[in-house]
């Protein structure tokens, strides 16, 4: 297969490209990013099994080189999005939302039979309880969170726009769409920022956390494992994607080499929004929201149509989102020329 993937350079990108080169020897891959991977020249960019491209999906006027990026390609898995700064949610939403747009007319035009869009669990309504939802419970979003509202509106996108129920391969018509749903897939949320690393609070003998934090999470390496999966069987439809366990507080506490205690969600919520708009850390207080109203999710419908099943637990998630805190100063002012724009899902909820 010929494959076009954006976002290629992020966490899940580099694991799905590990991912595909490793399952078939004749498969080859266009790389979209940003910019071109480290010690890539632009002469290299253009040769062997995995080539490279830059753009920027942010730019409206990008849909000519995308579509030159998605000639005679057999699917696109487009991974892009924009995490920060949490601030600019126009800039975002011009990269998230407006990018998958420009993705999808590229994609569309070129007449790609396939499109894989990394959705996320923060597309879906605030859980009731905590019984892991199917793909059939509400897309709503959360209203708290840019990032959850982003995701929505893409959904609604790809609902009006490109069902995935038309376009047979090499057909006329829209591509199948398939809609990977993880839950947060092991990476910090504002890779593009500087953030304080796990030496920064792995000394604190006491961790704030609402006891009821439930979240679902997935390691990248499973979620790439189950994109090429639906790529080899061109399974379209929505799939959740999550570890067997979520994550609780205790996990968390373990792995910082801490004690959870108990502080409801609204103080935790108050304490990191006066927190982020001192420009403490980055992470803007959306994510609590997030994290506290996500439901767990329902992974049936990946184990029966695609065959896929977890290896990674929620320890090893949560040992990767760990691995990626550096320890650094406090976060500084925030500007745009520090974005983690089309880093190819540093983290998603999904």
């Amino acid at each position: 297969m010929r494959i076009a993937i954006t976002g290629a350079t992020g966490t899940l990108g580099t694991a799905l490209v590990r991912r595909l080169l490793a399952a078939d020897a004749r498969t080859e891959i266009m790389g979209l990013a940003r910019r071109l991977p480290v010690g890539t020249t632009a002469r290299s960019a253009g040769q062997g099994r995995l080539r490279w491209t830059t753009v920027d999906l942010g730019d409206e006027t990008c849909v000519p080189r995308l579509r030159a990026a998605f000639y005679d390609v057999d699917a696109v898995v487009h991974l892009a999005w924009g995490h920060s700064p949490a601030d600019r949610t126009s800039r975002l939403e011009r990269v998230g939302v407006g990018g998958t747009g420009r993705v999808m007319a590229a994609a569309t035009s070129q007449r790609v039979p396939h499109v894989v869009h990394l959705s996320s669990a923060a597309a879906y309504s605030p859980k009731v309880d905590d019984r892991p939802v199917g793909e059939a419970y509400p897309t709503g979003g959360i209203d708290g969170s840019a990032y959850s509202r982003h995701k929505v509106a893409v959904e609604r996108l790809l609902d009006d726009e490109h069902p995935g129920l038309r376009g047979p391969a090499g057909g006329s018509g829209p591509p199948a769409v398939t809609r990977m749903r993880p839950g947060f897939a092991g990476h910090h949320p504002s890779s593009g920022d500087r953030a304080p690393g796990r030496r920064a609070v792995g000394w604190l003998p006491l961790l704030p956390l609402d006891r009821l934090l439930v979240l679902p999470v997935v390691h990248p390496d499973d979620v790439a494992d189950a994109v090429v999966r639906a790529l080899v069987r061109r399974a379209a439809g929505s799939f959740n994607l999550a570890a067997p366990l979520p994550v609780t507080p205790p996990i968390i506490a373990a792995a910082l080499g801490g004690r959870a205690v108990h502080v409801p969600a609204g103080i935790v919520r108050a304490v990191a929004a006066a927190s982020w708009w001192s420009r403490v850390h980055p992470i803007d207080p959306g994510w609590v929201d997030l994290a506290m109203q996500v439901p767990l999710l329902d992974t049936g419908r990946a184990e029966a149509e695609l065959g896929w099943s977890p290896v990674h637990g929620a320890e090893a998630v949560l040992s990767g989102l760990l691995a990626t805190l550096r320890p650094t100063p406090a976060a500084g002012p925030r500007t745009e020329h520090r974005t983690g724009v089309d880093a190819g899902h540093g983290t998603d909820l999904r």
